[in-house]
């Protein structure tokens, strides 16, 4: 059993190497143009009393409905902007793009890291589910930092 799982393993990492080879290539140039854009676009937000506040007061719903605006702004500016990017010529990974699994990656990430290193969580005495609510309103910010850099350079 334990030989037929090793050779399904290596036989499926063999054709996952050939079909990235054959796409669109995402590079680590990629990733770090969306973090500069990313960390760009947020840094005036993450350091803005108001929007501490309006996280504070934010409902679930709201969030919610942030997080899905975030998703749903990705997809639109890296594939409905740029008309010369082809969703299917993409490498994948369970049926979602390498760059749009980045993308999502580096709005919530660097967000949170930002928060983080900086401690402003600490200085605006910030909860869990505060700096939650905070990372979701400041994610669709970071998102078009993060897609727009990607998409033109």
């Amino acid at each position: 059993m334990y030989i037929t799982g090793k050779i399904f393993y290596m036989s499926f990492l063999k054709n996952l190497g050939e079909s990235f080879s054959e796409k669109y290539p995402f590079g680590i140039d990629d990733f770090f143009q969306q973090v500069l854009g990313s960390i760009i676009l947020i840094s005036p937000f993450i350091f803005t009393e108001e929007v501490w506040r309006i996280a504070a007061d934010m409902h679930a719903v709201n969030a919610g409905m942030a997080l899905a605006f975030t998703l749903l702004i990705g997809h639109g500016v890296l594939y409905t902007a740029k008309n010369d990017r082809d969703w299917n010529k993409e490498r994948k990974v369970f049926g979602i793009t390498l760059r749009y699994i980045s993308l999502m990656g580096v709005a919530f990430g660097t967000v949170g890291f930002v928060i983080l290193v900086t401690g402003a969580h600490e200085t605006f005495n910030a909860s869990l589910w505060q700096m939650f609510r905070l990372v979701s309103i400041t994610s669709i910010f970071a998102v078009i930092g993060a897609a727009v850099t990607d998409s033109l350079i």
